[in-house]
């Protein structure tokens, strides 16, 4: 059935590509066009839905696995034999920020504009149903591009009568976006479908099949999560009642908002693509799972780590120790570091691992596939040699599955019944609800589990992070890492949770020693707080993005957002 969506929905790219209302006119006008009675909006879901969630090898390469995969502390590069160094993505970098990050995300509106715009009111497809689900859609597509730019287009970007449109503050954006949320909340109501007959929402729909009570959750779920953004924020004063609203409406408590690959795609470069297309295409941009993932799941003895990650593949692995050049005064620090990073994976010296060296090089001997072992982020480039590849742990192989092997692809993750149940845990301890906050914890736990298809047992819950408790900052800091383990692959998600909360602190990535943690130039050690703007809109639309810039701070990495101050 999906193969006959997906042939359909091809057929009618065409239309979907229009922008207007008068270029639908225009086709039917036309006597062997398309008529509005054999084109329903639900062949206009897929494409709006794909292009986001599911994009192009170009946004999810250059972007995510770049850029908020690292940022966030899912993922590190630089081990020896690396096309990367550690520090790619905090070396600024405008080809791979314009191609995998602003272009996609800026060039977005003009799909999402165009389907708004035909559902709407007066529209040539107009319905209500199918326009509270672009507005839920325009939600989560403005919370990622404001969070990782700061101010952008929003208010006029949709305006054909604007060719340059203003940038708006980040608070003005939050509150439009809790606006067309609520909109789109009452037009639901109580309806479980949008369409009928023909034009029926169901398989089109990848995420919800067309349950419309879904969407209104996860709208509810979207308005709960940026209250919680925005809390405490300059000048805010709409987080407590939009929190108090969400929670009393109704969140995600029982259904996950995933989107599940195309595992058929044939075409990855101009279709849809999944973390495996990356990893298989491009062995030397392979990526490591980091020390602070890896070392938090191994603390508390989650179920999800062998899940998550593979083992190291270990063996004997020899390290040869420079001769010449800039690195032979830091051998001491280099082995002290690779050192230390065996100490904190919790592995002990002549019990899981042998440690022997030389003036001229340094042997390290594990089992082969037994031990757990995160790369740490951010790596200066002066310790590749001391990273050998087998002795860092990769994704797990139902991470890095590619299309078009006959096997299920790991969905991209765009909004969690756990992440609710933790988002209300996090909305009590911090007075915007009541209730009893480990009770919806436990629940957040249970559902986070079922992601990988697992659950929690007695080891866990008798960890630290097994129960909420301790003084409000310790219980924030638990739900903070299990919100941010959550969202593992949600790159843009994880890297804002870490930015506002500050948690888990092994995810906050700085330097005060170059020779390890790379200063990434004009980071100069500084966490990432922000991506660049696009370079072309220096020149499309240059006095509003100086004057954005004016507003909100330098055009650089490390200038905080408003809802990161």
């Amino acid at each position: 059935m999906k193969n006959k969506i997906i042939l359909l929905y091809s057929s009618l790219i065409l239309v979907s590509t229009l922008s207007c209302t008068d270029d639908f006119n225009e086709i039917n006008q036309q006597p062997n066009a398309l008529s509005t009675e054999d084109v329903s909006a639900k062949f206009f879901v897929t494409n709006i839905q794909q292009k986001l969630l599911r994009p192009t090898m170009i946004p999810l390469w250059f972007g995510d696995v770049i850029h908020p995969d690292q940022f966030s502390g899912y993922a590190s590069n630089g081990w020896a034999g690396s096309d990367w160094n550690g520090d790619l993505g905090w070396v600024y970098n405008s080809f791979y920020t314009d191609l995998g990050c602003w272009d996609w995300l800026a060039n977005y509106n003009s799909d999402l504009t165009s389907y708004l715009n035909n559902v709407g009111k007066g529209g040539t497809l107009e319905d209500e149903m199918y326009y509270a689900l672009g507005l839920i859609n325009k939600g989560f597509y403005y919370q990622q591009f404001t969070e990782a730019f700061g101010m952008i287009p929003y208010s006029e970007a949709s305006d054909p009568k604007i060719t340059l449109p203003k940038y708006d503050d980040q608070i003005d954006i939050y509150k439009g976006i809790i606006a067309d949320l609520d909109e789109a909340i009452t037009i639901i109501g109580s309806n479980n479908e949008a369409g009928s007959g023909f034009g029926i929402l169901r398989e089109n729909d990848v995420v919800f099949n067309g349950n419309m009570q879904n969407w209104k959750k996860a709208a509810n779920s979207l308005k709960l999560r940026i209250a919680l953004r925005a809390h405490g924020g300059v000048g805010e004063d709409f987080s407590a009642t939009t929190a108090a609203e969400a929670i009393s409406s109704g969140v995600l408590a029982d259904d996950d908002a995933l989107f599940k690959g195309y595992a058929e795609e044939a075409d990855i470069w101009g279709g849809s693509s999944s973390y495996g297309d990356v990893w298989h295409a491009f062995a030397g941009s392979q990526w490591k799972t980091t020390e602070a993932m890896i070392n938090i799941l191994k603390n508390s003895d989650d179920p999800r780590l062998s899940k998550i990650a593979k083992p190291s593949v270990g063996g004997t692995m020899k390290i040869v120790k420079p001769i010449e050049g800039d690195g032979v005064p830091l051998i001491a620090d280099h082995v002290a570091f690779l050192k230390s990073t065996l100490d904190k994976a919790g592995l002990v010296l002549d019990t899981d691992y042998t440690w022997t060296e030389t003036a001229a090089d340094l042997t390290i001997t594990m089992p082969e596939n037994t031990n757990y072992v995160g790369m740490p982020s951010r790596l200066s480039g002066k310790l590749k040699g001391y990273m050998p590849d087998e002795l860092f742990s990769e994704p797990s192989d139902r991470i890095t599955q590619k299309t078009n092997e006959g096997k299920p692809l790991f969905p991209t993750i765009l909004m969690t019944s756990a992440d609710s149940h933790f988002m209300i845990a996090e909305a009590i301890v911090k007075g915007l609800a009541s209730g009893d906050a480990n009770t919806y914890y436990q629940l957040g736990l249970d559902k986070a589990m079922a992601i990988w298809e697992t659950e929690t047992d007695t080891d866990f819950l008798a960890s630290n992070m097994g129960s909420l408790t301790g003084t409000n900052e310790e219980m924030l800091e638990k739900i903070a890492t299990q919100r941010w383990l959550v969202n593992y692959t949600n790159g843009y998600e994880g890297w804002s949770i870490v930015r506002d909360t500050g948690y888990p602190t092994s995810a906050v990535i700085t330097s005060d020693n170059n020779d390890i943690v790379s200063f990434a130039g004009e980071m100069n050690g500084k966490q990432s707080q922000r991506l660049r703007y696009g370079t072309s809109t220096y020149s499309s639309n240059g006095a509003n993005v100086n004057a954005a810039v004016a507003k909100q701070g330098p055009d650089n990495m490390t200038t905080k957002l408003w809802f990161a101050k």
